[in-house]
């Protein structure tokens, strides 16, 4: 593809990596955004961008593959690199998982720190530039293929061509009217719905708070409350409150304070109460997890690739997104890598894909769908892999080998069927029943 020009619609995290693996086959590679970035305030068009944002080990290693050095650099400006398990506490099913090396790593860091490194690192690259205070109006093409798209900064709308486009504007895509604009089909759209609430507040750290841990996630309980609480640069503490099904956390700070003495464990609470607060309770809501399948599109324009949230914005309790998007660019690179005709690259890769997606959406699903208060089909696989996972979860509250493992699957390191394998599922009978929780 020597001699083409990609254009990626969005400079957050899936756009950045996309451009990244872009820019090894095309000859110019454009981003085109809607926000002026700085480097220190969260852009407009990241709506969770002020909340706790979890990147996967699994995402921190294709981000170090892409672009070398990045998790040292994200430590030097202020970033915590911590493992998991032995430095960072995680809740679950009502109590600490034990306490056990996992070979995993956290990088905690705000989410415009982790935009601004690749940002940088993008902004690097020969071939790629990025245009900002751009906003897209439209594909341009017809139901066979996409040439460009339709822009608009400071002047009038005009057209901007290109040989291959990249939705990668988020959640709030509108590349189904997009779509329907220039004729083509439309995908079906897999939906569901949590109404999912998040506050967040920033406090001063101070030494040895939290026994020098550098964060606690309490997954959400019976009630729906969870939180997080992470040590971010400048020696802060990002405190997120959530609750699920319209059960949100309070905005101001007496019932935020209340709001997380609820949740199944104290550690979030005793922050708050022993923390000097930098700024007032900012609140986020969430409304359904949404999965565009284009991989079943029976046809679909060439020149035309969806990615990140515009393709599936999962339900961020889980901190998939970020690291189903770097799967995804994986995914992309593979592709390109392994030839084919140019106009058959968007089938190649939305199939591609799905392999990433299906894990982290299945995971996300089964586990939203074991609140009876979520709306939505329990077949018999979800209804047994929920009582399993129950029984994983108490029995790593005791196992290391367990915790470990549980781990390994959250973080997109392992696959499912880890927990399954006859070694751990002895374990997890053996120690995951009622009465082997004391």
């Amino acid at each position: 593809m020597g001699g083409r020009h990609a254009v990626v619609l969005g400079a957050g995290i899936a756009g950045l990596l996309t451009a990244r693996v872009l820019s090894e086959s095309f000859a110019r590679v454009t981003i085109l955004d809607r926000d002026r970035a700085d480097g220190a305030h969260v852009r407009r068009g990241v709506p969770q961008g002020r909340h706790l944002h979890g990147l996967l080990d699994t995402g921190r290693a294709v981000f170090e593959e892409l672009f070398p050095g990045c998790t040292e650099e994200l430590v030097r400006r202020g970033a915590t690199a911590a493992e998991v398990l032995v430095r960072t506490r995680w809740y679950v099913g009502g109590a600490r998982l034990a306490p056990t090396p996992t070979g995993l790593t956290s990088v905690i860091a705000s989410r415009p720190l982790l935009e601004d490194v690749l940002r940088e690192r993008t902004r690097m690259i020969p071939n790629v530039s990025l245009r900002e205070g751009i906003t897209v109006h439209g594909l341009v093409g017809d139901v066979d293929r996409v040439t460009g798209v339709t822009v608009a900064g400071e002047g009038p709308v005009e057209s901007f061509a290109a040989d291959l486009v990249v939705d990668a504007t988020g959640r709030g895509s509108r590349i189904e009217y997009w779509l329907s604009d220039i004729g083509a089909k439309v995908p079906e759209c897999e939906r569901l719905e949590v109404d999912l609430g998040y506050a967040s507040r920033l406090f001063r750290y101070r030494e040895g708070q939290l026994g020098g841990d550098a964060s606690v996630i309490i997954s959400t309980g019976p009630n729906g409350h969870g939180g997080g609480a992470v040590r971010i640069e400048g020696d802060r503490w990002l405190i997120t409150l959530a609750g699920m099904l319209g059960d949100h956390p309070p905005t101001d700070p007496a019932g935020f304070r209340e709001y997380a003495a609820t949740l199944a464990a104290p550690d979030i609470h005793g922050i708050i109460t022993d923390s000097e607060p930098l700024d007032d309770p900012v609140p986020y809501r969430f409304r359904s997890s949404v999965r565009r399948r284009f991989d079943r599109l029976a046809a679909m324009p060439a020149g035309l690739l969806v990615v990140g949230d515009a393709l599936c914005a999962f339900n961020p309790l889980y901190a998939q997104g970020m690291t189903v998007a770097a799967l995804q660019a994986i995914a992309l690179r593979e592709c390109l890598y392994a030839g084919g005709l140019p106009d058959e690259l968007a089938a190649r890769f939305h199939t591609a894909s799905a392999d990433a997606v299906n894990t982290a959406w299945r995971l996300a699903a089964t586990s939203d769908l074991s609140n009876p208060g979520v709306t939505g089909t329990r077949d018999l696989r979800t209804r047994l892999t929920n009582v399993y996972v129950a029984q994983a979860h108490r029995a790593a509250h005791h196992d290391p080998v367990v915790a470990r493992t549980f781990m390994r699957v959250a973080h997109l390191v392992e696959p499912p069927t880890a927990l399954t394998h006859p070694l751990t599922a002895g374990r997890i009978m053996l120690r995951g029943n009622s009465s082997a929780r004391t």
